[in-house]
């Protein structure tokens, strides 16, 4: 399966690390050979860099081109540019090309060697081969890849990308005029969500047909889906085609990242911005989601969800919550500061070094606190923020998924709102998934766990890793564009570095 490291770790895979070594002869079926008909392949290879989301003139595609066309007795030279090239695209292809801590989740994959696969290169079919297998062989890659390819074109026909016409009030209801309602109707047709057959009515009203389309618009952004055109909405629909490109090539960039899985099973993902957990179980080939669900993340800031893969290896029904000590000292103890029954009020108690629970007056809580040697938690019930039941992998950041008390906060467009750990929407459907028995762990049986009003740990018979990914742009099995607020701030720093804007 994936193997876990912390976030901010770069990939190490030594073959990637440097091009064959400078006084050597590349080994590879020769690129001059003949006529040079498989350096002419390399170079029309590395120039499809951008339908990657990579930049061509990182490889030299210009100069190598001119070369070849007159080598000027170089050829020995040319011949280790172009190797040297190949493998820099390939290695980029396979783990990406962003270093230190721009990237998270990487780890070694010490299976993959570029010069290998090049000295098997004999001709170019097999050298594009040798590229395609480079790049990741998820079915996401592709559709995203697909997206990218289209919203180039998006922008080689409309390169002119203007705000639309201000609303006269702040918000536009269907059925209101609207002096940029040729523009919009245009807009929405130019970005798929409204019929391309669909003509436009002349009026000069918002339309109910323009709503309906907005509200798939809406959908695709995570807006609130109300049809209405409201700062935010209008906002979205300004954003040019050439950002939404560079979104693309992050998610392709991202994506590359993620080591492959070695053996089929269980995977959950959650995507941080976009709020949501897919569920999947790789042993079929097809990975349609087994669950979809939304999720409560970390408020930016100082309690953002650190990205990182790891492994779940066991659930806690009816769980305690163990309050960290940051939350303690931050929040808890200023709040007892201020209301000595704090603790009782929220069905709290205080626990020794030892794990028991020290019996003292309220008076003198915060005394101990202060004092060292005593920590918070929360007893299990109606009021305890994991709610009824938390979905442990053990991380060194202390991160985990788990249920909530607080249901209606799942009913918000924007949900960074944690202090870091994960809020599932559907805690038991998830809890019968990866628990993976049908018949000892069915909903019944979940739902007595989760409501029998003790703890109770059970063990996963397989470990299921947990993939907290990062993409503000992702494209789903129906092929529609998903597009999502940078809540962290991450994009801007990746796109200077990787020369996207």
């Amino acid at each position: 399966m994936w193997s876990m490291s912390a976030a901010g770790a770069a990939p190490t895979n030594n073959a990637c690390q440097a091009p064959r070594p400078a006084n050597a002869t590349p080994s590879t079926a020769p690129w001059l050979a003949g006529d040079g008909a498989l350096a002419r392949a390399a170079l029309q290879l590395l120039a499809t860099a951008p339908t990657h989301g990579l930049d061509p003139r990182r490889y030299g595609v210009d100069d190598l081109t001119g070369r070849l066309a007159d080598p000027g007795g170089e050829t020995a030279a040319f011949a280790r540019d172009l190797d040297a090239a190949m493998v820099r695209y390939l290695c980029d292809l396979h783990g990406g090309r962003a270093a230190g801590a721009l990237r998270v989740s990487a780890a070694t994959d010490n299976g993959f060697d570029p010069l290998q696969r090049l000295d098997s290169a004999r001709d170019a079919p097999t050298l594009a081969a040798a590229v395609d297998a480079a790049a990741p062989a998820i079915a996401l890659y592709g559709r995203v890849k697909a997206m990218l390819a289209r919203y180039r074109e998006l922008d080689r026909l409309a390169p002119a990308w203007p705000a639309l016409p201000p609303p006269v009030s702040s918000a536009i209801r269907p059925g209101e005029p609207y002096a940029g309602a040729a523009q919009l109707h245009e807009r929405l047709q130019r970005l798929g969500d409204l019929d391309a057959a669909a003509a436009y009515s002349g009026d000069g009203l918002y339309a109910p047909a323009l709503a309906d389309a907005l509200r798939r618009f809406q959908a695709r952004h995570g807006l609130e889906e109300d049809a209405v055109l409201g700062p935010a909405t209008f906002t979205a629909l300004s954003v040019p085609p050439t950002h939404r490109i560079a979104q693309l090539a992050l998610t392709l960039e991202r994506l590359r990242w993620l080591p492959a899985s070695s053996t089929p099973g269980r995977v959950i993902a959650v995507n941080v911005p976009t709020y949501r957990l897919w569920a999947f179980d790789t042993t079929d080939n097809a990975a349609a989601p087994a669950l979809e669900m939304r999720v409560i993340v970390g408020a930016r800031g100082r309690t953002a969800t650190p990205l990182f893969i790891g492994s779940m290896r066991h659930l806690e029904f009816v769980p305690y919550w163990n309050v960290p000590s940051s939350i303690m000292q931050g929040e808890i103890m200023p709040k007892l500061a201020r209301n000595a029954a704090y603790l009782q009020q929220n069905d709290m108690e205080l626990v020794g070094a030892d794990g028991r629970v020290l019996r003292v007056a309220a008076s003198e809580a915060l005394a101990r606190l202060r004092a060292g040697g005593a920590r918070v938690r929360q007893r299990p019930g109606p009021q305890n923020v994991l709610g009824d039941v938390k979905f442990a992998m053990p991380n060194p950041m202390n991160i985990y998924l788990h249920s909530t008390s607080a249901k209606e906060l799942f009913g918000r467009t924007r949900r960074d709102l944690s202090h870091g750990c994960i809020r599932v929407e559907q805690p038991a459907t998830l809890a019968q998934f990866v628990l993976a028995d049908r018949q000892q762990w069915g909903g019944a049986q979940v739902a007595a766990a989760m409501n029998a009003g003790r703890n109770r740990t059970v063990k996963l018979a397989t470990p299921v890793p947990v993939v907290l990914f990062y993409a503000t742009a992702l494209v789903d099995r129906q092929g529609r564009a998903l597009f999502a607020q940078d809540i962290y701030g991450r994009d801007a720093a990746l796109i200077e570095a990787l020369g996207l804007e």
